[in-house]
């Protein structure tokens, strides 16, 4: 295979430095949370699913729903029945999380603090959510909970919230046996090729060819950068989902394998970077051949291995390794806990939600003023409660109350009567404005809430917080962005630089 000078020359210094495109829309823009330097990458990596492979998700979760349904009545002998619900692809996002023990899912915000909960598909009020979670936070520990941290986990949790509802009719509900059935059968369904070979049958209907996919490659590897694919899947999925998406794109790349200098399959993340496996060499067909003991050769295909092993055979190290992939715990938290890899994150549900941001403008304008208006109003209402207060403890302690006579004291009893039902009707207004700006922020927060999902609201933020989904990408990823391609509107040479973000004490 030709190595990278003999497909395409260096680019051109004016194309390294090409700058932004200032109408580059922001939903195909990179986001920066730490900053990152791209003329130190030396090796790029890349995730297949919902990386590279970017799926048409309401297909794919059909798919997986009927499949999971159909293993629950034929392996675990739920009714027949359930093989005909219903499904409905809003219901479950990623971020949330699944109390096996009680039957419901719950969005959790930064801080640990739960937020929206729903037993099967049914919103559970305040005073059901504090008796259920009573805590300031929660800390979720397996086995009582999971999270859906993963686009292919999003049918979990839509089929855990269904079937809990028709147990609970039944009476004989087992949450924890349930969730553990219904993982059981969905691994089974990507274990043996119920899902894969019907992907692999009809790629088109599954998945989204991305023509910006091969000159995004391309650009990095003319700019002189070693690129890898680092996938859990195997060879045979992988060869298919790969060949649909790059083969014949660009006329010096005649394979997809042309595009990468190493290839590794079957990596068994995250356990790729905390455990010691061996790499295998494959054969054409997916075979092992051999234990690989030297450096990788470009052109061959390896499965398996360990962070470790794959530096030293790479001879390329740390945070000289950018790797890109669309799972929290299995790309970004592990490789960045086992490694000094830089990390970009692909949120395939980024371009949504920013398109959404832009059409409601207005409204998420209009709630910042009414929430600058509430503090102003809180201030309001501290100091009038303060001062009828001060004027209370005055009435009491004065002349009146001890039965003293004179000619001051109607005179003095009378106004501060007077000042005390002034102070009580300002009191009052300022209540009554305060409900009126509480009741518009509320109406606005849930009508774009609903916007932007019926049951959760925005996948970023719970309520005024991020989201427990949020703060993880902004932990444990350095960018972030909607798609791979979105680099191709970047320079190779990039410095990618986070904006500072102020504190509350620092804004105004």
């Amino acid at each position: 295979m030709p190595g990278p000078s003999e497909v395409f020359p260096s680019a051109s210094p004016m194309d390294l430095l090409r700058e932004l495109p200032q109408d580059l829309p922001r939903e195909r823009r990179i986001f920066v949370n730490r900053n990152l330097r791209m003329s130190a990458v030396d090796l790029i990596g890349f995730d297949m699913d919902y990386t590279l492979a970017v799926y048409r998700q309401e297909e794919v979760q059909r798919l997986s729903v009927a499949e999971t349904l159909r293993k629950l009545v034929c392996q675990k002998g739920f009714p027949e029945e359930i093989a005909t619900f219903s499904y409905d692809p809003a219901f479950a996002i990623r971020g949330l999380c699944v109390d096996t023990k009680l039957g419901n899912l719950f969005k959790m915000d930064c801080h640990g603090h739960v937020g929206r909960v729903y037993h099967g598909r049914a919103p559970l009020g305040r005073e059901q959510r504090h008796a259920f979670y009573p805590t300031g936070s929660l800390r979720p520990r397996r086995p009582r909970f999971a999270w859906v941290d993963h686009l292919f986990a999003l049918p979990e949790g839509a089929i855990f919230a269904r079937l809990v509802e028709t147990f609970d009719e039944r009476g004989d509900a087992d949450y924890a046996k349930l969730w553990q059935d219904i993982r059981e059968c969905i691994d089974e369904a990507h274990r043996d090729e119920s899902l894969k070979s019907e992907i692999k049958a009809h790629p088109d209907r599954y998945l989204v060819r991305d023509p910006d996919l091969a000159p995004t490659l391309h650009k990095f590897r003319s700019a002189g950068r070693r690129l890898f694919l680092l996938t859990n899947s195997l060879w045979d999925y992988t060869d298919a989902l790969m060949t649909y998406l790059l083969d014949g794109q660009l006329a010096p790349y005649p394979s997809w394998r042309n595009y990468f200098d190493i290839i590794v399959v079957g990596a068994q993340k995250p356990n790729f970077f905390t455990s010691r496996n061996r790499f295998v060499e494959l054969d054409a067909a997916g075979r092992a051949v051999s234990e690989l003991r030297g450096p990788f050769v470009r052109g061959r295909v390896y499965e398996g291995g360990n962070l470790h092993d794959f530096e030293e055979k790479a001879g390329v190290h740390g945070d000289h390794v950018l790797y890109v992939g669309d799972h929290i715990y299995g790309d970004m938290l592990r490789s960045k806990k086992s490694s000094a890899w830089r990390t970009a994150l692909v949120v395939q549900e980024l371009e949504d939600e920013m398109r959404l941001m832009a059409r409601l403008g207005e409204s998420f304008a209009r709630m910042a003023a009414l929430e600058q208006a509430r503090v102003g109003l809180d201030s309001d209402l501290a100091f009038r409660q303060n001062a009828l207060k001060a004027l209370q403890r005055a009435a009491n302690g004065g002349p009146g109350e001890n039965g003293g006579a004179g000619g001051g004291v109607g005179d003095m009893d009378g106004a501060m009567d007077a000042a005390k039902r002034q102070a009580k009707l300002e009191l009052d207004r300022v209540r009554g404005e305060l409900r009126t700006v509480q009741g518009e922020i509320d109406a606005i927060e849930n009508e774009t809430d609903r916007a932007f999902n019926p049951y959760w609201g925005p996948l970023f933020k719970q309520g005024n917080e991020n989201s427990m989904f949020g703060s993880q990408v902004e932990k444990y990823a350095c960018v972030y962005t909607g798609r791979v391609s979105n680099f191709l509107w970047y320079s190779p040479v990039t410095y990618f630089r986070a904006p500072r973000l102020p504190m509350p004490h620092e804004t105004g």
